[in-house]
């Protein structure tokens, strides 16, 4: 395997080229032409323009990995489980808020070694920044020139907890969850957004929990888990296990909960049968 940090020029590289053709549909004055795929998730010019540059960026690395990606064909199972490293890829992350046009949307490159994600690109075209974390090498963010080394906030009951969460999706079971859980603290903020941005706000100290109750797929997350993973943060499964990927024929993943301080005693908050 080639040494992480020498991927990260090129892969900033190609996330920003990638970016930038998303944005030539964004900022175009003709309204964006939506189309939808077989489950139904809208699909636009940008997401097919961001797929075409990421793939051939990747492939010129010549690392010989296999690529996954959202708007790319989707191997089966049989052939999937034999990669033990390969690159998980959502061209354009947060499709909805694109088409709204919020900004809240990403490019996410992930390579991912033995089910777990050892490096991570979110690039947030509108604004420029940049989330990039490496096993060894740490978390970063690059915002106008200015580089930060991103590190999770410490959390305890005797302040208030900041959670982020979805726009559109388990509102309903999200209420119900924090109903138990924030009597427990100093107060408790709610912030909704889009994206993976919600992971890597955890992974920059602004966030201090995501829980998410209700589906996402492999390459929703894999990026920003390893943003958040090196920042020293954690995303644990129902069962509050370390999650992981390529471990089964669905690339759905389980309901699953993203937290900052990840020796803060979560098991005492959180059923570990909670879904």
């Amino acid at each position: 395997m080639p040494d992480l940090k020498s991927l990260i020029p090129p892969l900033k590289q190609i996330v920003i080229d990638a970016g930038n053709a998303i944005l030539e549909v964004y900022n175009s004055p003709s309204p964006i032409e939506v189309d939808n795929k077989a489950d139904d998730s809208p699909v636009t010019k940008a997401d097919v323009a961001a797929h075409i540059i990421i793939e051939k960026g990747l492939t010129s690395l010549n690392c010989g990995y296999p690529i996954l990606s959202e708007e790319g064909g989707l191997p089966e199972y049989a052939e999937r489980k034999s990669w033990e490293r390969y690159w998980l890829v959502d061209p354009l992350d947060g499709t909805k808020e694109f088409i709204n046009k919020n900004g809240e949307f990403t490019v996410n490159i992930a390579l991912i070694d033995n089910e777990q994600a050892i490096l991570g690109f979110v690039y947030v075209p509108v604004t420029g920044v940049l989330y990039y974390g490496a096993q060894g090498h740490g978390s970063w963010k690059e915002d106008n020139g200015k580089i930060t080394k991103l590190a999770v906030k410490n959390l305890s009951f005797d302040r208030s907890i900041r959670i982020v969460g979805s726009r559109r999706h388990g509102a309903e079971a999200l209420e119900t969850l924090l109903e138990t859980i924030t009597p427990k603290f100093q107060g408790a903020e709610l912030v909704s957004m889009g994206s993976s941005l919600k992971i890597c706000a955890l992974a920059e100290g602004t966030a201090d929990w995501y829980p998410r109750l209700a589906l996402t797929s492999e390459w929703d997350t894999a990026a920003a888990h390893a943003v958040l993973s090196y920042a020293g943060g954690i995303i644990l499964n129902p069962a509050l296990e370390p999650l992981r990927y390529n471990t089964k024929d669905s690339l759905l993943n389980p309901y699953f909960h993203a937290v900052g301080d990840s020796s803060f005693c979560w098991s005492d908050m959180i059923k570990p049968d909670q879904n």
